[in-house]
């Protein structure tokens, strides 16, 4: 793709990806692989969006931090000694250096280069040997923070200051999800971090695609969640996510061989609960995978046009790893989800190579993609809203700075 295809024509074709599901097509391929379109994509949807960083429980005590990055941005994200979270930019306003890596807990962020100091809330506190430096202003100088709000037990972030508040717009699947409790949720084990090539919406698709359930993992350990049990429940595409509801061929199915659950069920699910797997969408960023005995995040933050980073976490009821077996249990369930999860990713990375072949075309949908036309239709949204406001210079002059 040139430059000269990021035009009118090509974001006024994307309504054909927002029809009924019965008349939609996907996605240009253009919008997986080209790395203008990635580009553009930065400021249509990360930019402004709410961003999942990680869980709450990452940063219980003051002074605990832990580092992430999207879209090539560093962040840390940490507890003030007032026991406030703070997202910031880990970018020394110095030299360019970051000032924090990996996780721990520290009373403030040294830069190793010069080892200018920085506050757990982001002010300057000491730069060594600048008094000779005219109209240097110590107290003017701090990590770009940004807006930060808690969901669920997630922490997001969002790079735009003038952003409206994440929580109203996922209410839906907040009450749907709230037998779960996921707040109070226990992690079964830390998070995993793997690197992907493929584009994130690949990823992001097949995590909530219902469509190739029992096709691509059929088999045993998959067949009792088969395609034409899944429901979607409406979505409006102001909304922040969207959900499937993947109905079960018996109570407290479970990805394991038993096929039922063998850790404790979470105590608050309903009679409905207990009889599908949920899945809960927050893109550009969260996927949930939600069963009876077990909760899979997955955090997915984009590298590149054709490249990912994803954390891969676990929660389980509270106390359930009290259990002197627990860990054979989880055993039970991960060898057979890491079965299922290669089957994935073997599937993204072909994808990915076919979306770069001249003869990928927009495909049609089945009734059993319901959540990819919600995708669809949260994403082209955003997509014309920032094309036209990208391309009218008095809005472009009135938008708000992104970091502040």
């Amino acid at each position: 793709m040139t430059g000269a295809t990021l035009n009118d024509a090509f974001f006024e074709g994307l309504s054909s990806s927002t029809l009924s599901l019965d008349r939609a097509e996907t996605l240009p391929p253009a919008c997986y692989i080209d790395a203008g379109f990635y580009e553009f994509e930065k400021e249509a949807l990360f930019n402004h969006e709410w961003l999942c960083v990680g869980r709450e429980s990452w940063v219980k005590e003051p002074g605990d931090y832990f580092t992430t990055q999207i879209i090539g941005e560093p962040i840390v994200v940490c507890r003030t000694r007032k026991n406030e979270l703070k997202a910031m930019s880990s970018v020394c306003q110095h030299r360019g250096m970051l000032v924090a890596e990996g996780r721990g807990n520290t009373r403030g962020f040294v830069c190793p280069y010069h080892h200018w100091v920085y506050g757990l809330n982001g002010e300057l506190i000491n730069a060594p040997a600048m008094e000779r430096t005219c109209d240097f202003d110590k107290k003017a100088i701090r990590l770009p923070s940004f807006q930060v709000e808690v969901w669920l037990g997630f922490i997001f972030i969002n790079f735009d200051l003038a952003a409206a508040p994440l929580a109203p717009r996922l209410a839906a699947i907040a009450e749907a999800l709230a037998p779960y409790d996921l707040a109070a949720a226990d992690e079964a084990a830390p998070p995993f971090t793997g690197s992907w090539g493929w584009n994130w919406k690949v990823m992001f698709e097949n995590n909530n695609d219902g469509y190739h359930a029992n096709k691509l993992h059929h088999g045993p350990l998959h067949d009792f969640v088969p395609s034409e049990l899944a429901t979607f429940p409406p979505a409006e595409p102001t909304d922040a996510g969207f959900l499937r509801f993947n109905g079960t061929t018996h109570p407290d199915a479970s990805f394991n061989p038993t096929q039922k659950a063998v850790l404790p069920v979470f105590p608050k699910l309903t009679d409905a609960d207990r009889n599908r797997a949920t899945f809960a969408n927050v893109p550009p960023t969260l996927s949930l995978v939600l069963t009876s005995d077990l909760v899979i995040f997955l955090i997915l933050r984009a590298t590149g046009p054709e490249s990912l980073d994803q954390d891969v976490g676990l929660l389980v009821a509270p106390g359930a790893a009290e259990d002197p077996a627990f860990s054979h249990r989880l055993e039970m369930i991960m060898t057979s989800a890491n079965k299922i999860i290669a089957q994935d990713m073997h599937v993204d990375e072909q994808v990915q190579i076919g979306l770069r072949s001249r003869f990928a075309v927009r495909g049609r949908y089945s009734w059993q993609e319901g959540a990819q036309g919600q995708f669809n239709q949260w994403a082209v949204l955003r997509y014309q809203d920032a094309w036209r406001r990208l391309n009218d210079p008095p809005a472009r002059a009135a938008r708000p700075a992104a970091v502040a």
